[in-house]
């Protein structure tokens, strides 16, 4: 029942999809209409054909021509409305799922850093990409059945009943054995595909992490195990989609045995209706029932008809696989969609942004079980640099992550200039700091537009000047095009000049606040030195906070967090921590003990 139910709500969002093209809809129905007519009609006409054809020597050529004209011009005509309406069923098909696949991206762009931590790249990528072409795959299938079927069904039904309402009384009484077939053996089949697509996403994950990692596994010899691993995924992944595929797979043969047999009850009553029939010189009689008669002609497109009748269900067993695989992958797609954005509302904007922080009372933890910051106070004067260091582990990136509000507080509050950071619209926040970090975002774009990146209306003379800063003005113009090189995979710059070219980049922002978490940690000694002047130039007047590791780069900072378990321990400068000879004192030394 409850996967009933997810299939049905899963149905209902994706109509919502569909609604703005009404238009595909209804050029769908119609063309639906004009095929399904011109293959019924054939029938009818080869029926007169056949009827037309009395005997040797009693033959109405006339009438047999005209019908194998007409026979024609329907094959002709339904050829070009099924053309035309895969047309229209592939427009629908690929807006909504161009639809499907945009709203899905936009989500994962405005959701939590939260949700991005806590699922594997692999996965995500799988979902929006991998699961969303599975949708397009099984509406492609259910969409065009759907439109020919139900028009078929109808249309038969009505007929079969005008030619003679007995046979056709036998046909709607069986029918539904095949429909009785086709849901027993599919059921439960909606969880298998949904487990299918899960261990998909893992299999996805695990491969991107190995190739993301491949030098480092090659470099521990961890090969072997990450192939075990890989089989061991892949083993789950054989298991349960032969399960999936295999139950979906007998559907189609037994809802086709039903159907033959309805086929052949119709061909054996059909033949003893016309036995009678022409014993009785045209009329039958049942009993109290007088049917009209039933010639070899109309047993013939009775024939056909049942089997056009009965077709439609064995096209919804056909494509089966694709509905619940379908279905499946929607449900991966609609988490994805529905998964809550950041608040980026907010009514108080800051005309001018001096950098004084106030940090009051701050507790967070990732998980409710393990705590790690509880009641943090931290103030923080406009235009000081401050250094954050402590041991692995002690919330040293989590309170960088707090300050930038990638996750907000389970309580407490951070003020800037002494405005609650939670009434400032998210988008203006964020541009208040600039930000570089130990790993490099560098997308497939030039060099000046990575530069430039965030700050559009940058002229190419300012992007130059923000690289001389930072000193990389010097590699990028032996670079194949200059500032116009596009930067393709991981061979076209090294890790310290990525980390140069990021530098740059905030540089050219040019924010009120500064974050830098070891943002020198891949360049050498000399070029370390140079960047540090020019942060030292650029952090003049500006609130700076400083992630370091090695701790002889902050001597000369206005204020040192030392933290440890979440917890800032000791705070102060440089001098007066070492005079207090606590935790700072113990790190310090221990970096330059023998």
């Amino acid at each position: 029942m409850k996967g009933q139910k997810m299939k049905r709500n899963l149905v209902r969002r994706l109509l919502q999809y569909i609604r703005p093209y009404k238009f595909y809809v209804v050029c769908s129905f119609i063309l639906s209409l004009l095929y399904v007519g011109f293959v019924l009609v054939g029938p009818v006409l080869y029926g007169q054909a056949i009827d037309a054809m009395i005997g040797a020597g009693a033959v109405d050529f006339r009438t047999v021509f005209i019908t194998a004209g007409g026979f024609a011009v329907c094959v002709l005509m339904a050829g070009l409305s099924q053309k035309l309406l895969g047309n229209c069923v592939n427009s629908l098909c690929y807006k909504l799922v161009c639809d499907l696949r945009r709203e899905a991206f936009y989500s994962l762009s405005a959701a939590k850093i939260r949700y991005i931590d806590s699922h594997s790249q692999g996965d995500v990528m799988t979902r929006i990409i991998n699961d969303v072409d599975v949708i397009s795959d099984g509406l492609l299938q259910g969409a065009s059945q759907l439109f020919t079927g139900v028009i078929t069904i109808l249309i038969t039904l009505v007929v079969m009943f005008v030619i003679n309402y007995v046979i056709a009384l036998v046909v709607v009484v069986l029918t539904p054995l095949s429909l009785f077939v086709a849901s027993f053996i599919t059921k439960g089949t909606f969880r298998s595909f949904s487990k299918q697509v899960a261990v998909q996403g893992q299999l996805a994950a695990h491969a991107k992490e190995m190739i993301d990692g491949q030098k480092t596994v090659i470099l521990f010899n961890e090969q072997e195990n990450s192939c075990k691993k890989f089989e061991e995924i892949d083993a789950r992944l054989y298991e349960v989609g032969w399960r999936a595929q295999y139950f979906s797979a007998l559907t189609n043969p037994s809802t086709r045995f039903v159907n033959a047999v309805i086929y052949a009850a119709v061909g054996v009553l059909g033949a003893i209706f016309c036995i009678l029939s022409s014993e009785s010189g045209g009329v039958i009689h049942l009993g109290s029932l007088v049917l009209g008669g039933f010639t070899v002609g109309k047993l013939s497109v009775f024939l056909s008809y049942a089997n056009q009748y009965t077709k439609p269900f064995n096209e919804v067993s056909n494509v089966v696989t694709q509905l619940q695989s379908a279905f499946a992958s929607a449900s991966r797609v609609f988490e994805v969609i529905d998964e809550e954005g950041e608040r980026t509302d907010g009514d108080c904007h800051l005309a001018s942004v001096k950098g004084d922080i106030r940090i009051e009372h701050a507790c967070f933890s990732y998980s409710k079980d393990t705590k790690l910051i509880e009641d943090l106070n931290v103030s923080v004067k406009a235009g000081s640099k401050v250094a954050i260091v402590g041991p692995t582990g002690c919330g040293k990136t989590t309170l960088i992550n707090l300050l930038m509000r990638f996750y907000d507080l389970d309580a407490g509050k951070i003020y800037i200039d002494g405005v609650d950071a939670k009434k400032i619209p998210l988008d203006e926040y964020r541009k208040m700091f600039g930000m570089v970090l130990q790993d490099s975002f560098l997308a497939e774009e030039s060099i000046a537009w990575n530069i430039a990146y965030g700050n559009e209306n940058a002229t190419r003379a300012e992007i130059e000047a923000a690289a001389k800063a930072a000193y990389c003005d010097f590699f990028i113009r032996n670079t194949e095009n200059g500032y116009d090189t596009v930067l393709r995979g991981n061979r076209s710059l090294s890790q310290g000049e990525k980390q140069l070219l990021c530098i740059a980049r905030v540089m050219l922002s040019d924010p009120p606040m500064l974050i830098l978490d070891e943002a020198t940690s891949n360049i050498d000694t000399m070029t370390e030195m140079r960047i540090q002047r020019a942060f030292k130039k650029i952090m003049t007047g500006r609130t700076s906070f400083i992630v370091a590791h090695r701790l002889s780069t902050i001597l000369d900072a206005d204020l040192i967090l030392v933290m440890n378990r979440g917890a800032v321990i000791e705070q102060g400068t440089h001098a007066e921590l070492m005079e207090k000879r606590g935790f700072y004192y113990n790190l310090y030394n221990s970096q330059f003990s023998n």
